[in-house]
């Protein structure tokens, strides 16, 4: 099942994917464009991964990491889908990261390998934009360059993980105004998710809504005020998010 959260007629519903359009928690069947998309889960505490795919890090001139660099992000940067990300004026290459986004179901603590699937509630796709100015060194990506505001895409679905057969053999694509310009598979990734699970369950207790943002694979290309920018990851859905000018204020 695909579920989401929108804006509809002045109120935020719970909706499912029916028939190519969205049926709300009340009934009502509308279109993909008569709402406004939020993020499809209530953000609370975000695990994101750096350079967690190897031909991403050589891109950047990074080594791969041999321990997950992992850190956090706050509920400020989410939005949904078709929304709008800010471009600050002095920046100089700002990137988008496309990623596949693991949503945590139900209190994790102490969780083995095997047995971590059975924490992951769904699947969504995220686009984690960088703003790479503002990067100080490889074991500090700064709360300037992972913490703006707008600066995380998140949806358009939150898809069960019963649905998805092999999450780690999933292909992730991003097309900037139509053009591809990334393409990856999770299977590439350096540390998977029963081993993330494990590594941050060994040490504090992952939540019900917790979100797991698994990296992204080589492809970072700079995005300009204007583009449009989807990132897409099969059998998860696809996010549509358009670049704009940081206003003057």
């Amino acid at each position: 099942m695909k579920k989401a959260r929108v804006a509809y007629s002045g109120a935020i519903h719970d909706a499912v994917e029916f028939e190519g359009r969205i049926k709300l928690d009340d009934g009502r069947i509308v279109g993909e464009e008569e709402v406004v998309w939020l993020p499809p889960v209530q953000v609370r505490t975000v695990f994101a991964l750096g350079l967690n795919y190897a031909d991403h890090a050589a891109e950047l001139a990074f080594k791969a990491p041999t321990e997950p660099l992992v850190f956090l992000k706050g509920p400020n940067t989410f939005i949904g889908h078709r929304g709008q990300t800010f471009r600050p004026h002095d920046a100089t290459f700002m990137h988008y990261e496309c990623e596949l986004a693991v949503v945590i179901g139900k209190q994790a603590r102490k969780v083995k390998q095997e047995d971590a699937y059975h924490y992951v509630a769904g699947y969504t796709v995220a686009n984690d934009y960088a703003i790479r100015d503002y990067l100080e060194n490889y074991y500090r990506p700064n709360l300037r360059v992972k913490n703006r505001d707008t600066c995380t895409p998140i949806g358009p679905w939150l898809v069960d993980a019963k649905d998805i057969d092999d999450p780690m053999n999933l292909t992730l694509r991003t097309y900037v105004n139509g053009q591809l310009t990334q393409e990856g598979n999770t299977k590439d990734m350096i540390f998977n998710i029963p081993f993330l699970i494990e590594y941050l369950t060994s040490f504090m207790t992952l939540n019900k809504g917790d979100i797991i943002l698994t990296g992204t694979p080589v492809g970072a290309v700079n995005v300009e005020v204007g583009d449009e920018v989807v990132t897409e990851i099969e059998q998860i859905g696809r996010l549509v998010n358009t670049i704009v000018a940081k206003p003057m204020i």
